[in-house]
């Protein structure tokens, strides 16, 4: 059954930003659930195989190897941080499954340290045992490489440069690594890397990614909404003084992220990412907002990652070639485009307690109301707070 077989086999952004909660938030609580956005039925003991499979990944550790890895990679990371991670084990009673009939519940809680590390793995053994323990058969491994291979001739014409971002949503550990393998051996300079650390040390690439929503959300927790996009990019650049430099924009409403990054955070971030809404509206919208600053677009960087296909991207590029830089990162059209119904679960921080402070419930408003985390509650109140209109 599905199985991790290294520590690595995770998002970037989980390790980039575990290296800033360590070192900026290191007594801060969490609490993530899961979401079961496509309404998936299990099947009858699901979560006995779920438990079975987190049990085990309390043996991971990270090797001597890949550990070189991260430093030879990874310069802006403190060695400490390094040693932290060599000693760091997932801890399974972090981790709370239930089962009632078809429906999956999975909550986790621990220190923010800790449990930040979660997330991508779970959705990921997830999605591979809904598939091996339903009876699903997907395509073959040379059919899996084909599709792939012919998705990068295409690509390729479009003159863009384009990573994988598929870890969280994948069929299956054994899919990923044709995708990754078959993206590294294609003859171009389309593919720049992939966004699982496993996978960019065994091809010899190069792992990607910044922050995620949670960074936003947390500080949110903590300062307010008013602050949160604001002090969670002083935050970051104060960390990675000026690596990782896409600034993530939608956690509250794209429109919101402008009216708080200022020139001096406009200049100091490379670009933003666009991960819901409208991708040629938000790429108008980032266009305005550095002309406004006085800066060239041109200069500047998008990186777009909601939902990508072909047609998406050659929408999206047609639009952005000669006004903005632009690249793309495409998920689970490389990583689950395997002959099966393609999963829509994601796992998302749901309370925060900052130091000495109370848990405090955290959501995301995000350019889709569809893609909203959070009750009607708190979302209603950040809305008001926020002056976001809808």
């Amino acid at each position: 059954m599905a199985a991790l077989s290294s520590i690595l086999d995770n998002d970037f952004y989980k390790f980039t930003m575990q290296f800033a909660v360590s070192k900026l938030f290191p007594k801060a609580r969490a609490r993530y659930q899961f979401i079961n956005r496509g309404k998936h039925q299990f099947p009858a003991g699901f979560d006995k195989l779920l438990r079975e499979a987190i049990g085990e990944m309390a043996q991971l550790k990270l090797s001597k190897a890949e550990k070189q890895f991260l430093h030879d990679k990874c310069p802006y990371i403190d060695p400490t941080y390094l040693d932290f991670l060599q000693g760091y084990r997932y801890d399974p009673e972090e981790v709370h499954i239930e089962q009632q009939g078809g429906e999956l519940r999975v909550h986790i809680e621990g220190y923010w340290y800790r449990t930040i590390l979660w997330e991508v793995p779970i959705m990921s053994l997830i999605c591979e045992l809904y598939y091996e323990a339903s009876g699903l058969a997907r395509i073959s491994n040379e059919d899996v490489c084909a599709i792939v291979s012919n998705k990068m001739d295409k690509y390729d014409k479009l003159q863009i440069t384009l990573a994988d971002f598929g870890t969280r949503r994948r069929h299956s550990y054994a899919v990923h690594d044709l995708v990754i393998r078959t993206l590294k051996n294609h003859p171009s300079k389309t593919f720049i890397g992939t966004s699982n650390v496993h996978l960019a040390m065994k091809y010899e690439t190069t792992p990607i990614g910044t922050h995620a929503h949670e960074w936003f959300m947390f500080h949110a927790a903590k300062y307010g909404y008013k602050m949160a996009n604001l002090l969670g990019l002083e935050h970051w650049a104060d960390v990675y003084r000026g690596d990782l430099g896409i600034a993530l924009s939608d956690t509250y409403t794209t429109k919101v992220f402008f009216t708080q990054f200022d020139k001096k955070l406009t200049k100091l971030f490379d670009g933003v990412r666009h991960d819901s809404g409208d991708p040629l509206t938000f790429a108008q919208m980032t266009i305005d907002h550095y002309q406004q600053k006085g800066i060239d677009p041109r200069s500047k960087t998008i990186i777009f990652s909601d939902g990508l296909d072909y047609e998406k991207v050659e929408h999206i590029a047609a639009f952005c070639n000669g006004k903005i830089g632009h690249s793309f990162g495409i998920g689970t059209d490389f990583t689950n485009d395997a002959g099966l119904p393609r999963m829509n679960i994601v796992l998302k921080m749901t309370e925060a307690k900052p130091e000495d402070g109370e848990w405090t419930e955290v959501i995301k408003l995000s350019d889709e109301p569809n893609k909203h985390t959070g009750t009607k509650q708190e979302i209603a109140i950040a809305k008001e707070i926020l002056k976001i209109q809808g």
